[in-house]
């Protein structure tokens, strides 16, 4: 059903996000870290993939981070701009300390699990400053996106990121909010306590199942622990993604999406045999696909297969990044709903 989602007024973007824009660095496929001399440099972080996922089927989309004033800085400016992200409101370090994180990336094969190294500790975004960014930034977006991820790395980020959701709330924009725990992060309870006090500004909510049982300590079935959070906080939406892992290189994936203004539930017969390229950032891919369906459309259905989607074919290109534009996207969604047979090939 369609609601007013896709109605927000004229604004400047449709969708700005906020948070650390990493280097990855990966040894050459199936090589290992400690064995390779090489390594492939890509850029990605949470949410500047949300940020280009949304912008490459068609909306304007910008990202508040810091980089940075070297080499590096210029690397990742330019793959922002080459996803058609904005980076109006990319702020740059020319301290002594500036620096950019860094993770390493090693793919898996069963039974080996993908592995990954982080090398981002004091990296510039985390000395950000409220100051540092302009104000008209707040009125300019239709909604706001930021990840647990961004609240996990120190102090001074949680405290910006939250004044950031506050500020961009009180100017009207929807607020999106990726739970996106990470134990090497921070505790359960330390998530929980931080977590809690922001849901009550957040409109849309990703978070899974297995995290709503064990840090939100939520009970009953799947349907039951989504619609807790509209109930206690007004979340408007929630989206929960449901991945089966049959070995590294085989997934199968689907969703389920509720939402409180038409107290329903979709979901769709997954996307099976996914063949897997790089799991990273298909999680990010999920929100940017969903976010896209409701600010394009309003409508919840079409966000969830629309997040499905881009997910499960991000899932089949290395690096953090999305590539799909909306036509892609759109025939991948009508194939996956086709009763009858599809075509081998693209052409």
């Amino acid at each position: 059903m369609k609601s007013d989602w896709s109605q927000n007024g004229q604004r400047e973007f449709d969708l700005i996000t906020f948070g650390e824009i990493m280097l990855r660095l990966s040894p050459p496929r199936h090589d290992r870290i400690t064995d390779s001399d090489t390594f492939q440099k890509r850029a990605g972080g949470a949410e500047l993939n949300v940020a280009s996922g949304v912008a490459l089927l068609g909306l304007r989309t910008a990202i508040i981070s810091r980089l940075p004033q070297n080499k590096l800085g210029v690397y990742i400016k330019n793959r922002i701009r080459y996803t058609g992200v904005s980076d109006d409101f990319l702020i740059y370090d020319n301290s002594p300390e500036a620096r950019l994180g860094l993770y390493y990336y090693e793919m898996g094969a069963a039974p080996r699990k993908p592995t990954i190294v982080y090398d981002r500790k004091e990296a510039s975004i985390t000395r950000i400053k409220l100051e540092e960014i302009p104000q008209e930034v707040y009125g300019s977006a239709r909604m706001f996106h930021v990840s647990g991820i961004s609240l996990a790395l120190c102090e001074n980020m949680r405290n910006v990121a939250i004044e950031m959701i506050r500020r961009f709330k009180a100017a009207g924009a929807m607020i999106s909010f990726d739970v996106n725990y990470r134990a090497n992060l921070w505790t359960e309870e330390q998530a929980r306590e931080t977590i809690e006090t922001i849901l009550p500004l957040v409109d849309v909510l990703f978070v899974s199942e297995e995290t709503s049982r064990r840090m939100f300590q939520k009970t009953g079935d799947l349907k039951d622990i989504l619609k807790s959070y509209t109930k206690e906080y007004g979340v408007k939406i929630v989206a929960a993604t449901q991945r089966t892992v049959i070995s590294p290189r085989e997934h199968n994936f689907t969703s389920l999406v509720y939402s409180a203004a038409e107290d329903d539930f979709y979901t769709e017969a997954p996307y099976n045999n996914i063949d897997v390229i790089d799991r990273i950032g298909s999680g990010d891919a999920y929100v940017a696909g969903v976010l896209f369906g409701l600010l394009k459309y309003g409508d919840a259905k079409i966000a969830m297969q629309f997040g499905n989607a881009t997910s499960s074919t991000k899932s089949t290109v290395p690096g953090d990044l999305p590539s799909s534009d909306l036509t892609e996207i759109e025939r991948i969604i009508k194939e996956h709903s086709a009763n009858g047979p599809v075509s081998e090939m693209d052409r």
